[in-house]
């Protein structure tokens, strides 16, 4: 049996695993991220890799990030959350720890954690969306990630969606991601608390769980709600629910993938989430019921599929 590590690194905290040939996490830890120290968010990374490592004989060592990596899977150009610009984190990580490193965006990881041991197992072109402050998103084809020509293929929350939308956190406008994210859905239930006569529904349970104040309603305040049975809670899902189903029925005509599979915190919605994307997904397909429909899925790993997919991707 061999083993790799796998190191997730986010805005709060950088998670690490040492993860077997099946995709099992044998050994744990964390570190807080210090997400506006350059040199300490690497010595986060080096402390996380060199802990794990000294229990276990090690081979390789992935390292997911958000944002943009280049093609050889050794720089982060841009990394909007941390304080990262054209970092050569591969070598600074490996001159410290000794082991041979590979750097990969982290939907990318996460899409392959769930492509190899989770819910698209059985699929050979898949996209992964993950739904949460933002939307994230990762394409494999063929059994391979799609990076395109310099690494950065796949940030299908930044496709336009809505010409002069709303604006979206990138700096453009009617961007995926200003319609169908976690962020989006908090402004409008936040909305609708103030007063707004765009939503239909009394805001009286979610103003209850956000303890009076609409201003503090969030994403799992609307979720628990919409689980109650909460009309306005189920209507502000379904409603992201149609945006993301209509950009999904774009990435069916450029992708043709077998599965859609959707992650991050909004798809703990379950069902109140996954039913009427697919049934905009299909509003939204050219050729409707004249060809395949890709399956919809609910992720699988939770919060392991950035460990599990950027160690198994050192592999290969």
């Amino acid at each position: 049996m061999t083993y790799s590590i796998g190191v997730d690194v986010g805005g709060t905290k950088i998670a690490g695993g040492v993860v077997d040939e099946k995709g099992a996490i044998i050994a744990r830890t964390r570190r807080d991220t210090p997400s506006k120290d350059v040199s300490g968010i690497v010595g986060s990374i080096v402390a996380v890799t060199r802990e794990l490592a000294a229990q276990y004989d090690v081979e390789v060592v992935g390292v997911g990030s958000a944002g943009f990596i280049d093609a050889g899977r050794s720089r982060v150009m841009f990394a909007p959350n941390l304080a990262w610009r054209d970092l050569p984190l591969r070598d600074e990580v490996s001159a410290a720890t000794g082991l041979p490193v590979v750097v990969e965006n982290d939907a990318n990881a996460a899409a392959w954690g769930e492509f190899r041991f989770g819910a698209a197992e059985d699929v050979d072109d898949m996209v992964l969306l993950t739904v949460g402050t933002g939307v994230g998103g990762a394409v494999i084809l063929d059994g391979q990630v799609h990076r395109g020509a310099n690494g950065i293929a796949g940030e299908l929350g930044h496709m336009r969606l809505v010409p002069d939308g709303q604006y979206c956190g990138c700096g453009l406008r009617g961007c995926v991601e200003a319609y169908a994210s976690g962020t989006a859905l908090v402004r409008n239930a936040r909305a609708a608390a103030a007063g707004s006569a765009a939503f239909p529904g009394s805001p009286e349970r979610l103003v209850e769980l956000a303890g009076g104040d609409p201003g503090s309603i969030s994403g799992p305040m609307v979720t628990e709600a919409a689980q109650e049975g909460d009309a306005l809670a189920q209507h502000l899902i379904t409603e992201l629910a149609g945006w993301l189903g209509a950009a999904m029925g774009s990435f069916v005509s450029i992708f043709d993938p077998g599965a859609f599979v959707i992650g991050g915190g909004v798809a703990d919605a379950g069902a109140l989430l996954l039913d009427p994307v697919e049934e905009a997904l299909r509003r939204n397909i050219t050729g409707g019921t004249h060809r395949p429909y890709a399956t919809v899925r609910l992720a699988t790993l939770g919060n392991d599929a950035g460990i599990v997919g950027a160690a198994d991707l050192a592999r290969t």
